[in-house]
């Protein structure tokens, strides 16, 4: 079965320019039809697999599911970052920045995220109440196992966004995050609501306290919650 390059584009979620690049720079396998770029299913799917990417709809099946319970937060938080005084208008820069450095993936799969990110619509800004909101993906894919960050953003004024809020507190401080597949990203959505219901880690964001005591208390919390006996 041979994809043309509207297809294939389709499939992946990116641009047209993007597959476009992936052949000039990436090797993406084709064959030329009357001056048509054409797809092998399997070569490319081979392909999309050596390189971590997956596409939730279309000719490439999900990648293995990954439980987040593997992924501790403190390691991801200092992967990600705690931005301070970050400009509303700065928001979607930042993340992009983020998603730009995310380890585990190669600079094909970095593009795609970005071109999602970017893209009318591509966050869920996740509003959770009291100035706190989880952007992420809207459309998470299967990613690398390493292909995870977290980060903790703290906005210099509110933020606009188009989804409705749970109360009237203005949204300034971000937990944003990437997750290595759709049922760890749901995980790790849940993971953080929960962790916003409660806890220490809630009165030192709002507090804005040092960076030190906030991985401190990410670390203190997801110690909290091994099981007795666990690793």
């Amino acid at each position: 079965m041979f994809l043309n390059v509207i297809q294939l584009a389709e499939s992946l979620g990116v641009e047209e320019n993007v597959v476009e690049g992936w052949v000039r720079h990436e090797g993406l396998p084709h064959v030329t039809d009357r001056g048509r770029m054409l797809f092998d299913r399997a070569e490319v799917a081979d392909w999309a697999t050596s390189r971590g990417l997956a596409a939730k709809v279309g000719f490439l099946a999900p990648g293995r599911a990954q439980s987040a319970a593997g992924l501790k937060l403190a390691p991801l938080l200092r992967t990600g970052g705690i931005w301070r005084d970050v400009p509303a208008a700065g928001t979607l820069p930042l993340l992009a920045d983020l998603v730009a450095r995310l380890p585990g993936a190669t600079p094909p799969i970095r593009q795609m995220l970005q071109q999602r990110l970017r893209a009318p619509n591509g966050i869920s800004w996740a509003l959770v109440g009291g100035g706190f909101a989880l952007p992420h993906l809207r459309t998470p894919v299967a990613l690398g196992r390493e292909a995870a960050l977290f980060a903790l953003v703290l906005l210099r004024e509110a933020l606009t966004v188009n989804e409705p809020a749970p109360d009237d507190q203005p949204i300034t401080r971000l937990l944003f995050f990437v997750a290595p597949s759709p049922r760890t990203h749901l995980e790790m959505l849940a993971r953080l609501s929960a962790t916003l219901a409660r806890g220490q880690l809630r009165q030192r964001i709002v507090a804005a306290a040092p960076d030190d005591d906030l991985f401190a208390a990410v670390a203190a919390m997801e110690a909290d919650a091994q099981p007795e006996g666990g690793a």
